[in-house]
Formats: structure tokens, sequence, C-alpha cells
């Protein structure tokens, strides 16, 4: 069965173009979907993916409706190969279905690689340089300053024992894993816990 999948970025766009084509290559039935490309969530093709069987194809007007990003695209085309399902974009040199077809969409997931293998190393040289020149990443060590007057009010209610951890966590508007990162941060000892009627 031939599948189409339409997307458009806004409610202003229609779809028209890319139905007109995807009717006239054969397609049965179109999911169409308004959603961003940079979007990740799209219902209406994931849906398509859930509901296509082994030998159906599903047909694109260009490959930038179907995926985010090169490495998303990869990724999609992954899972149809898998459940042996075909992909075919109307002006793009892909066809999943024919051997030529899978070799040019297996360059592209090549340079995909490429493209994150190149992104790693430039990340490490930049990190090797800064540590060069005696920049260290990462979060710094403790608590932000604009903190510490929370961390000694945590410290003060903790030792009083009056409230509940829970009860303490919400007086201050933290969450208990904050609540227990500035108590150690004030070394204070964290044990059993129990109010003091």
């Amino acid at each position: 069965m031939k599948l189409g999948y339409a997307r458009v970025s806004t409610k202003d766009q229609n779809f028209e173009l890319q139905e007109d084509a995807l009717l006239k290559a054969g397609c049965e039935r179109i999911y169409k979907e308004v959603v961003s490309g940079a979007k990740q969530d799209r219902p209406t093709l994931t849906s398509l993916i859930d509901n296509c069987r082994e030998g159906d194809t599903i047909i694109i007007w260009k490959l930038d409706r179907l995926g985010r990003s090169l490495k998303h695209l990869v990724e999609l085309v992954n899972i149809l190969i898998k459940k042996k399902v075909g992909l075919i974009s109307l002006n793009d040199p892909i066809d999943t279905t024919t051997p030529q077809g899978r070799l040019v969409f297996n360059m592209f997931s090549s340079l995909a690689e490429f493209e994150r293998e190149l992104i790693r190393e430039r990340t490490q040289a930049g990190l090797s340089s800064a540590r060069a020149r005696g920049r260290v990443g990462g979060r710094p060590k403790g608590i932000p300053h604009k903190a510490q007057a929370t961390a000694c009010a945590a410290e003060t209610l903790y030792l009083e024992r009056k409230l509940g951890v829970q009860e303490i966590a919400d007086r201050l508007n933290i969450s208990k894993k904050t609540l227990y990162a500035y108590l150690r941060h004030r070394n204070v000892a964290i044990g059993a816990y129990t109010p003091r009627k």
C-alpha cells in the first residue's frame, strides 16, 4: 500500500501542492500534519509509522517534510527499513524500495555519522584547549551565592526538628534533593529524621 505524508509548518500554509503530488504518485491514504519542522512531537507521523505494514511504501513530497535533521531522518528511515517499509521522496533521489535508493540513503547515513564524529572531535579539542589554559568545564563546586541564605535556613529548620523534611522543603520552596544538598554543603549530619513533638 502507498501511504503519503504531508506536513506544513503553520495553519496559514496549505497542503495542496504536496497532496496533488502524492495523489499523482498513487497514494491510497495521505496523513497530513500541521507542525513546525523543529518540533520533536509529531503525532500524525508517529501514527503513520505505527500503522504501516511490511511491504507498504511511504511517499513524501520532499525530505524536509519528514525529518527535523539528517540524524532524525536517518533514525526514521532505519525504523522503516527494519519494518520492511519503503520510503520514496518525490523531489529527492531517495527510494529505499530499490538497491540504488538504499545505496544513496546509506551515503546520507554515513555523512550523518561523519558529522557527529566531527562535532565530537571539535568538542574534545575545545575542552583540551581550555584545560591547557587552566579552565575547567562543568558546574562550579558548592552552591550558588544567592542560595547561601536558604541553605542556612535549611540547616536551622532541620536541626530544630519541628518540621518534617518535606515540610522544610515546601517552606523554603525547594525540592527534598536540593534540601539535602544544602545540608551536606553546611556539613549537617544527615540520618534518620523524625520531628520532635
